[in-house]
């Protein structure tokens, strides 16, 4: 079988693309098992003679740190903390990024400062092998105290609470352990605050949409550069002397890759006319190039995160201490969501103005890309189908982190909102996914007014592939289709990460 033994070698987002591309099982090293192992041992002992208040071991929570519970309610403080923590409501959490909170999870609690039994992180390696998926909900987390909420409905169904996804079935997790022979586990001392302090419902999100943004900022590249031979566009622009003496690293590479989508073109190689092009085709290596920078610095923030201990407090063998901090913080994660999502949003602002020239009637193309204008309305309103999802992403990259509500009573005074920050980011990459399926439809049509002129051999492979699901429009057709079948088609289109 092909697993991923998880160990303290640093997980990256490539890595991660692995373990989902190649269905991977999950594993326990050696060393993470003596790690889990050793610390759940030192926590026993020191709870034995333990007379002191540790917060959230032998307290209660939150604002309620001062109130002391004996040690023999210790398990049933844990028990209580999942079932009421359990507050999530709205859309529910799709699957693909549930099972990266599985992961993300299982990673943080094996590095042996978490508390945790080996029991409880092998159940969730069970959950994860055999795709058993809590039900979670996209609202309720305020992304600090870590993601309480979220990932009280990750936990649920170690105790035989909650519901999970199936085999395809929603179903009551109970009936799931019965299926295996599982008895619920029974928590002790620690661990339902290790489970539920951490911030891998946000980790989950930007792991998942930085894995489709890096897809999207190549299309982006491509189809931008598709509509650049429709417009009958200069490759001026692309020379990489003007971008070295200006070397941002995500305008060099944006320059050089629509360089090489254009090799051996016969449009770009044509004599043009215009002296100039405008800014949402001249300006590609700049615009694609910031949000490229914008996803580097999210990608750097993230493989931090899915690399450390985010539960509280955190125990420390070696010194023998126990220590309450705020490694659940979500602020360095609501900071990189809300950037990357703002540099999403500026990749579909710019596709749309592209979209809006190929249909202005412009450079020898005929208004709105289609014959017989007037009695065909063409591409006309695929263009406001744009806009109005361009829109919507402006207003959904309105930063989450500058806002906080205070929590507990004020103990919890100043939260990351980073989880908003998170399921929004994901609207945001998939209104991008819908706003470059527009343009392609749109630069397509205008190459075909392009003929004979052929353009680079690889944009014409990718043209044919694509004119294999959306045909050319010769008259006015229902292009709500068109649009989903280009949608199809790119979430169908696989790239390499790089």
């Amino acid at each position: 079988m092909n697993h991923h033994y998880i160990s303290s070698d640093l997980l990256t987002i490539e890595s991660i693309n692995e373990i989902l591309l190649e269905h991977k099982l999950l594993a326990l090293s050696e060393e993470a098992k003596v790690n889990i192992q050793k610390c759940r041992d030192y926590l026993d002992v020191k709870m034995q003679s333990q007379t002191d208040p540790i917060y959230g071991i032998n307290t209660g929570f939150g604002s309620l740190c001062n109130v002391k519970i004996s040690n023999e309610n210790l398990s049933q403080l844990q028990e209580n903390l999942v079932k009421s923590h359990a507050c999530g409501t709205g859309e529910e959490v799709p699957n693909a990024i549930v099972k990266l909170m599985l992961l993300l999870k299982i990673q943080s609690l094996s590095y042996g400062h978490s508390g945790v039994q080996l029991e409880t992180v092998e159940r969730l390696i069970e959950f994860y092998n055999h795709d058993i998926l809590p039900v979670i909900y996209t609202q309720g987390s305020l992304g600090a105290s870590g993601d309480l909420a979220p990932l009280a409905h990750l936990s649920l169904p170690l105790l035989g609470e909650g519901e999970v996804y199936f085999e395809g079935e929603k179903v009551h997790s109970k009936k799931v352990l019965a299926h295996f022979g599982w008895i619920p586990i029974v928590l002790q001392s620690k661990e339902g605050l290790a489970l539920l302090n951490g911030t891998q419902f946000m980790s989950a999100y930007g792991v998942y949409v930085l894995l489709k943004s890096y897809k999207l900022s190549y299309l982006a590249d491509l189809i931008g550069t598709i509509s650049l031979e429709g417009f009958d566009g200069r490759i001026d622009p692309f020379n990489e002397l003007i971008h070295l003496v200006r070397p941002h690293k995500g305008q060099i590479e944006t320059a050089q890759r629509i360089t090489e989508f254009l090799e051996g073109s016969e449009i770009i190689k044509q004599y043009k006319t215009h002296v100039q092009d405008p800014y949402s085709f001249r300006c590609m290596p700049q615009v694609h190039g910031a949000s490229k920078d914008a996803m580097d610095y999210a990608r750097r923030v993230f493989k931090t995160e899915i690399n450390s201990v985010t539960d509280n407090p955190n125990i420390f063998i070696g010194e023998d201490l126990i220590v309450s901090g705020g490694n659940f913080h979500g602020q360095p994660l609501a900071l990189a969501l809300d950037f990357l999502g703002i540099a999403l949003a500026e990749l579909g602002s710019i596709s749309e103005r592209r979209t809006y020239q190929l249909i202005s009637g412009l450079r020898g193309l005929p208004a709105f890309l289609v014959d017989n204008p007037g009695l065909n309305s063409g591409f006309m309103i695929p263009q406001y189908t744009a806009a109005s999802i361009v829109s919507q992403n402006k207003q959904l990259a309105t930063p989450a982190s500058i806002d906080s509500i205070v929590s507990s009573n004020g103990q919890e005074d100043h939260v990351s909102m980073g989880a908003n920050a998170a399921t929004k980011c994901l609207k945001i990459a998939e209104n991008l996914e819908r706003i470059l399926a527009i343009e392609l439809m749109n630069a397509s049509q205008a190459i075909d007014f392009r003929r004979p002129l052929k353009s680079s051999n690889f944009i014409e492979l990718f043209l044919k592939s694509y004119r294999s699901e959306v045909p050319f429009v010769k008259e006015d057709r229902i292009l709500h289709y068109d649009i989903e079948n280009s949608i199809t088609f790119l979430k169908s289109f696989e790239i390499e990460m790089e």
